[in-house]
């Protein structure tokens, strides 16, 4: 492996004319002796390294160790560029190899079967962690950072290009907003032709279709799902490229123009892929009232993961909002019909047969989230199967075609999925001593402690400054434990048998007319919740107990650590709980935040400027002068900008509070409604402006958030437990009173 050239003039490597000096001093070597003293400095690297990991260190200089590497980290963080993030992983390697080390050679002396299968499945989790953890630094720490390369030349030499829409259960009104910005794509028009892949094979879609001149396609089966979905339209367009958008995601116009340019320079590039962003909220950020505020779960993927893969090509094909080339994709077989995830597999295969993916980190399309709990387990069970299924069928450590960052990349990606038995594992780990003393770590909790701190801290804080933009600390402490339990059975399953479960389509779209709380779904975290919690009791309880004698301190030490460990728990258990309480979702359309010209007319001619400060697919909001008089029920006519071209549409005014207007749109002819999604959702700025401007992560503050969030997350629970029990009880109670048992 190799990463590219250092340009150490740059902002991103300030103060290292060191390293210019020697990379000058390298270059001037003759060839073959230039290669000689790389091995020979990576070899030398490599044998200190394995030294520092491996030597013996009492307490006292273990301490030592560990502050020094947290001293050194503090101040390199501190200095920009990716040169001091390569220092931070080092150090973090060293501390978690030589946590890794102590504890296969050091604690695994167990006293009896019992203590044993509990030691070694906690040491078989941590493994897990730990690879996954130096894999992550693999795939993240360089990411390429692709620009785009726009369009040049004369318009009747760019190539054809076939828009896919695949459909199934979505409602029209979904899948309208995504074929018009479809439509309004900058390319020439003779050379874009537009499908809908309807597998519901709806009528009211091919009489949509047929209105507004784009492609209807439907089969007489559901082979496949998806990916037979898309196959089948292979068969029956001729386009150069294939630009695929889910039914609910919806392309910006320079989609094209800033994707296209990648495949005209590479010829050997088969796939384009660009993020996933979503104007409304997950079930996460909804319910935690975190949207826009905290980095979602799928931020790190696409702001990140994507980006580091591509430095590897290793670019993974999500389904959506990608480009690819017609000819690479038949030569394969087409899109991959093997696993669930479709859509992974085909990068793989184009991988394998020797072509390049790429991936472009600027937004050029959104769509909708998950909105339930439910539906977004529903979505990452099918993910973690599909995944499981390619490792075990067409497992990218094995088989030709592919080097070896490639491999690591893929390899990372499907054991990310193995999570659920080991996040489990960590959050009962400690019960094991307090509640049944079972020694699962063989070593006193000094020395423990004095080892696992600096592994845990490095790693925190080189993740922290990494990731920081796209995720913040804890957090994913959070989302595995809400998806912990339900993926780690399919994802068994697919490992025994490959073929076991069907492709399930993620519902989007809809309102949740009032507040629940999901006890189905919550039933695993409140059981994991209440056995931390009377564990931790008991604990508190035998400790004030305790004979406070000489021989104690030990065992007091070894309790204090296994209690706060419980504690971390408990508040990762409580922040999943909070999860579970659903909030209401009352507009069945998102609006989605922007701050655009906008000008009212009025029925008497009098015209009003003001701004539009959010939009749907059904209404504006708007800000005018307070005194502007403008009443709930009144009849407006708004007009929207881009640039010098604009374009007015009927609304009524649903509310008016001190020139804040909320308005609802009168039924709109399809050319209007067309002229709306130009105008808002099709806009080149409108998801990019938003894209990793976040606030950055601090880990402290990052442990504070979640900490309240779990707060949050105990009183979500007693308020549902009142309520739901309560009214249940009431409800048994009147119904006693009105059916007495003996009635003569």
């Amino acid at each position: 492996m190799s990463l590219p050239p250092i340009d150490v003039s740059s902002p991103d490597a300030p103060s290292l004319s060191w390293l210019k000096s020697a990379g000058k001093a390298i270059d001037g070597v003759a060839q073959p002796w230039r290669g000689l003293l790389k091995t020979a400095a990576f070899t030398v690297g490599l044998v200190l390294m394995l030294f520092v990991v491996t030597v013996p260190f009492d307490l006292y200089a273990q301490c030592y160790f560990g502050l020094a590497c947290l001293v050194a980290s503090l101040l390199i963080r501190r200095i920009p560029g990716r040169i001091p993030v390569m220092m931070l992983v080092i150090i973090s390697l060293v501390a978690s190899l030589r946590y890794m080390y102590w504890r296969l050679t050091s604690t695994l002396d167990f006293d009896n079967g019992f203590d044993s299968l509990l030691g070694y499945g906690l040491v078989l989790a941590e493994l897990y962690a730990l690879v996954v953890v130096l894999l992550g630094y693999v795939q993240t720490a360089w990411p390429l950072r692709r620009k785009p390369l726009i369009m040049q030349g004369p318009l009747s030499e760019w190539p054809s290009v076939d828009v896919f829409v695949p459909t199934y259960n979505e409602a029209l009104s979904i899948v309208k907003l995504t074929v018009f910005a479809a439509q309004a794509i900058d390319w020439p028009q003779d050379k874009l032709r537009i499908h809908v892949l309807d597998d519901g094979r709806r009528e009211e879609f091919r009489e949509f279709c047929d209105q507004i001149g784009v492609g209807y396609i439907t089969r007489d089966n559901n082979r496949h799902a998806k990916a037979g979905n898309l196959n089948e339209a292979l068969k029956v367009t001729q386009g150069e490229y294939i630009a695929i958008f889910d039914a609910d995601h919806v392309p910006t116009r320079s989609f094209l123009q800033v994707a296209m340019g990648w495949f005209i320079k590479d010829p050997k590039l088969a796939m384009l892929q660009t993020p996933h962003f979503f104007f409304s909220p997950d079930p996460f950020e909804k319910n935690l009232k975190t949207f826009r505020s905290v980095p979602n779960e799928g931020e790190l993927f696409y702001g990140l993961l994507q980006d580091g893969n591509d430095l590897w090509n290793a670019t993974f094909f999500c389904g959506s909002c990608a480009v690819l080339r017609r000819s690479t994709l038949l030569e394969v077989g087409g899109v991959a019909v093997e696993t669930v995830t479709e859509d992974a597999h085909t990068a793989l295969k184009l991988n394998r047969a020797g072509y390049n993916t790429a991936y472009l980190a600027i937004p050029q399309a959104a769509g909708l989230a998950t909105e339930s709990l439910s539906r977004h387990i529903s979505q990452r069970i099918r993910w973690a199967r599909g995944m499981a299924q390619i490792f075990r069928t067409d497992n990218p450590l094995l088989g030709k075609g592919l080097k070896l960052g490639q491999r690591l990349c893929y390899v990372n990606a499907m054991l990310h999925f193995f999570y659920g038995l080991p996040r489990l594992v960590f959050l009962t780990a400690p019960l094991a001593y307090l509640l049944l003393g079972a020694q699962v770590i063989h070593a006193s909790a000094l020395m423990i402690t004095a080892y696992v701190l600096p592994h845990l801290i490095q790693t925190s804080l080189t993740n922290s400054s990494i990731q920081g933009r796209f995720r913040h600390s804890f957090w994913n402490e959070v989302y595995e434990a809400v998806l912990a339990w339900y993926i780690m059975g399919p994802v068994l399953m697919a490992m025994i048998n490959p073929r076991f479960g069907g492709f399930n389509v993620t519902d989007k779209g809809g309102i949740i007319d009032q507040e629940y709380f999901d006890w189905t779904l919550a039933r695993p975290y409140i059981a994991l919740l209440t056995l931390n919690v009377v564990v931790l009791g008991t604990a508190i309880f035998n400790l004030l107990g305790l004979d406070q004698g000489q021989d104690s301190t030990s065992l007091i030490m070894t309790i204090t650590v296994n209690m706060a460990w419980t504690l971390y728990n408990i508040i990762i258990c409580s922040a999943a709980i909070a999860v579970a309480s659903e909030t209401r979702q009352v507009r069945a359309e998102p609006r989605v935040s922007v701050d655009l010209p906008a000008r009212v007319r009025r029925a008497d001619g009098s015209v009003i400027d003001g701004q539009n400060l959010d939009f749907s697919q059904t209404g504006l909001g708007l800000k005018l002068p307070a005194d502007c008089g403008i009443e709930p029920g009144e009849k407006l006519f708004i007009s929207l900008y881009r640039k010098t071209y604009s374009s007015e549409f009927p609304a009524t005014v649903m509310f008016s509070r001190n020139g804040d207007i909320g308005t609802r749109f009168e039924e709109l002819s399809l050319r209007q409604q067309s002229e709306l999604v130009r105008l808002t959702f099709a806009r080149a700025d409108t998801w990019a402006s938003t894209w990793g401007h976040g606030k950055p992560d601090t880990p402290l503050m990052a442990l504070r958030e979640v900490t309240q969030v779990g707060v949050r997350g105990i009183f979500e629970l007693c308020k549902a437990i009142r309520r739901d029990l309560g009214g249940l009880l009431l409800r048994r109670f009147s119904s006693s009173l009105k059916h007495p048992r003996d009635e003569k």
